[in-house]
């Protein structure tokens, strides 16, 4: 496997001779996954029409159908296909790929493009940059600006906004500031996009955030606020996964906190974690302790046990860092 230096990587030359592409992100994907897929889809099927190029995602959440194409999403993986080409965005471990990981394992070659400091560089050919503000990000990059089409700036515009926190988070570097005024110069409506697919709430959204918020608990001297979420609650507001994006980071923003944890029961038992830090805790280290993955300021895992023995064993971790952070300051 060879993971590429981000000055040498060329798209053109990886593509030349393919005559299908396959695009692939992460299970339950988010607004940077659905950006930066969709945004490259856009872009091969506007400069390279003679490959044929599919785009493989669990369901996009409603919020992100303001991007074009998303209805050429396809959610099932066909059997036996082998493209000449997988690409992976946005996912840190192949297994996250989920139901289009057969197609990546299959594939004649394959490519990953990610900014998961978490990543191994599992694909044959890794363009992996820890230090990117997101995916969106890196294709930007990779395709060059002067390609990039209206529509397919909104797809890139929507990713890197949604993983900077809408340029608040410490990923925000002049670089990504820069890269987002080219993609507003493109045409696009960019308070548009933000409004619609990242702060706008449904009934029900706006519903179990109530909850989440109702039933937070500070812990560890008031540095960290943690909430669940049960399955008969979602069941009771008949919520989706999707319609708990954004919960933890409203869960930051409490004055004092230093870490979130929102922890969401997926079956009896199992919960899927998401972590947010304002820096001071390195959260990916620990959601890599257990199993997951992630960045310094945001990360997440799924573990087993009750909601209880989930939130000790991962306070343990977080209050290990908060007293090391408080000794080297002493």
């Amino acid at each position: 496997m060879e993971l590429m230096n981000k000055m040498k990587i060329v798209l053109e030359d990886i593509l030349r001779g393919k005559r299908s592409v396959a695009l692939g992100g992460h299970v339950r994907p988010d607004g940077d996954c659905v950006g930066s897929c969709m945004g490259l889809y856009m872009y091969l099927k506007e400069q390279y029409p003679e490959i044929e190029t599919d785009v493989y995602l669990e369901e996009v959440p409603e919020a992100y159908h303001i991007i074009e194409c998303t209805g050429d999403v396809k959610t099932g993986a066909p059997e036996n296909r082998q493209y000449d080409l997988f690409i992976s965005l946005d996912c840190a471990d192949m297994s996250r790929l989920g139901f289009s990981a057969p197609l990546f394992e299959n594939a004649r070659e394959t490519l990953c493009i990610d900014h998961h400091a978490s990543n191994k560089a599992y694909a044959d050919q890794n363009y992996i940059v820890p230090e990117a503000s997101s995916t969106s990000e890196l294709v930007c990059g990779l395709i060059g600006l002067d390609k990039i089409s209206r529509r397919t700036a909104e797809a890139l515009y929507m990713g890197i906004a949604h993983d900077t926190g809408v340029f608040q988070y410490s990923c925000t570097s002049p670089e990504t500031m820069e890269t987002a005024a080219a993609l507003m110069r493109k045409g696009i409506n960019s308070s548009e996009i933000i409004d619609k697919t990242y702060y706008e709430k449904t009934y029900v959204q706006n519903q179990i955030l109530g909850r989440a918020l109702l039933e937070s608990m500070l812990i560890l001297d008031k540095k960290c606020i943690v909430s669940v979420i049960r399955k008969r609650s979602m069941e009771f507001f008949n919520a989706k996964p999707s319609d708990l994006e954004g919960i933890v980071s409203q869960l930051r923003l409490t004055k004092g906190v230093e870490v979130a944890m929102f922890l969401h029961e997926t079956e009896s038992q199992k919960f899927k974690v998401s972590l947010r830090s304002k820096g001071k805790v390195d959260v990916s280290r620990i959601a890599a302790y257990f199993g997951g993955g992630g960045h310094v300021c945001a990360a997440g895992v799924t573990m087993q046990g009750s909601s209880h023995d989930v939130i000790n064993n991962i306070t343990e971790q977080i209050e290990r860092q908060l007293k090391k952070g408080e000794a080297e300051e002493k």
